[in-house]
C-alpha cells in the first residue's frame, strides 16, 4: 500500500495537491483537493494490462477548459450541498421557504453555481497501513453559502483497501435544518476508453424508479421497471434498451434494500478486458446516467476520448428533489443529527 502527495496547482489563491492511493494489487487512484475530485482510476484487466477506466484529466487545467465549463459534466467530483436536482430551487424547511440558484432551467442543479465540486477541501489526514490507504477531506459550508441554510462542515474519506475497494465515507453536521445529499460524480468505462458503454453488463438491485416531471424532476411519482428495458435486476447489457431509450439512461433507482443498510446495489462488467465493478451502499437510490450530454470534445491529456455514452454513472445519493418529496428517505438533516453514508466502489478482473 502506498499513499503520495503532490502539487497540483492553484485556484483562486488556494494551493490544490493530488494524492495517489495505490494498493499491491496495482490499483491506482488519484484524487485532488479541488472538489474532492477524483481524476483516475487506474486498473489492470484479465491479461494484466493496466489502464485508466474514469473520465478525468492530468492536469488542473483541464477542469477549466471552455469546453469543459461550457459542457459541465462535473467528472469524479464531491457533490453537494444537495446532489441532482430541486424544482424550481425552492424547498421549505422549519417553516421557511429558501429560494437556491436556478442553475439547469428552471432547476437546482449540483450545489449551485459555486457547490462543493469547485471548493478547495482541506485536508483532514493521512493514513496508510498494510491492508488500506486513505485520504479524509473536509470543507466548512457558511449559513447561506449558495442560499442554503445553516453552518454545514463535511469530512469525507477516501480509503483504497488490499481488496481493491474504494470505500467513500461521507459525515455532516449542521446547526440550522438543511437539505443534504452528497455524492460522487464518477463516470467509469470499464474498457478502459477503446469503446463505448453499450456492451457493458449491469446488474442493478431496483424493482422501481422515480418519474420526473417535463422539466426532469421527480416530484413524488414512482413507476415499476419490472419487465421493461429499464429492468437491470438480472444481468442485462445497457444497449439492449437502447433501441427503446435512444438518449440511454438519465433515471434514478429506488433500491429494494432497508434504508441505511449497507449492501450491494449494482455490479457492471465488460466482457473483453474481464473487468467488473460492484457498487454496495447505505444510500437509498441511485441516479443511472450513460452520459447522454457529455461532450466529445473532452478527452484526457494522453488522449482517452469521453464524450456521449462513452461512460457511465452509478451516483448513490438521497432523492432528486427530495426536499419537496413526501416521505424522502433522509434528505433533510437537522441539528444534532450526524449525516453519516458510505458507498463502496470494489474493482475486480479476472
Amino acid at each position: 500500500m502506498k499513499l503520495s502527495r503532490q502539487p497540483f496547482g492553484e485556484v483562486d489563491g488556494q494551493s490544490v495537491d493530488r494524492f495517489t492511493l495505490e494498493n499491491d494489487n496495482r490499483m491506482i487512484v488519484k484524487i485532488t483537493t479541488y472538489g474532492g475530485t477524483v481524476t483516475s482510476i487506474v486498473s489492470p484487466d484479465k491479461d494484466g494490462n493496466q489502464s485508466d477506466i474514469v473520465c478525468g484529466f492530468d492536469t488542473l487545467e483541464g477542469y477549466f477548459g471552455d469546453e469543459y465549463k461550457a459542457n459541465s459534466p462535473y467528472f469524479g467530483c464531491l457533490v453537494g450541498r444537495y446532489a441532482a436536482r430541486i424544482k424550481d430551487g425552492k424547498f421549505t424547511v422549519d417553516g421557511t421557504q429558501h429560494q437556491v440558484a436556478t442553475n439547469d432551467g428552471p432547476n437546482h442543479l449540483h450545489g449551485g453555481i459555486k457547490g462543493f465540486d469547485k471548493r478547495v477541501w482541506d485536508v483532514v489526514s493521512v493514513a496508510e497501513d498494510k491492508d488500506s490507504v486513505a485520504l479524509t477531506l473536509s470543507l466548512e459550508s457558511a449559513d447561506g453559502d449558495e442560499s442554503f441554510p445553516g453552518n454545514l462542515k463535511v469530512v469525507v474519506e477516501y480509503r483504497l483497501t488490499s481488496d481493491n475497494e474504494l470505500k467513500i465515507h461521507y459525515q455532516a453536521e449542521t446547526d440550522k435544518t438543511t437539505p443534504i445529499s452528497l455524492t460522487n460524480h464518477t463516470y467509469f468505462n470499464l474498457n478502459g476508453f477503446k469503446d463505448n458503454v453499450l456492451d457493458h453488463v449491469l446488474q442493478l438491485h431496483s424493482d422501481r424508479i422515480l418519474v420526473p416531471d417535463e422539466t426532469n424532476v421527480p416530484v413524488g411519482e414512482e413507476e415499476s421497471v419490472m419487465g421493461t428495458v429499464a429492468d437491470f435486476n438480472e444481468p442485462k447489457r445497457i444497449g439492449d434498451a437502447f433501441d427503446e431509450l435512444p438518449l440511454g439512461f438519465e433515471h434514478f433507482y429506488a433500491f429494494n434494500k432497508p434504508v441505511g443498510s449497507l449492501g450491494k446495489v449494482a455490479e457492471v462488467s465488460e466482457p473483453i478486458t474481464g473487468r467488473r465493478l460492484e457498487v454496495l451502499s447505505t444510500e437509498p437510490g441511485t441516479l443511472l446516467y450513460t452520459g447522454r450530454y457529455t461532450s466529445d470534445k473532452l478527452h484526457r491529456e494522453s488522449g482517452d476520448q469521453f464524450g456521449q455514452f462513452r461512460a457511465f454513472c452509478i451516483e448513490t445519493s438521497k432523492y432528486p428533489n427530495g426536499p419537496n418529496i413526501e416521505g424522502a428517505p433522509k434528505s433533510v438533516l437537522q441539528p444534532g443529527e450526524t449525516y453519516d453514508e458510505t458507498t463502496i466502489y470494489k474493482l475486480s478482473w479476472s
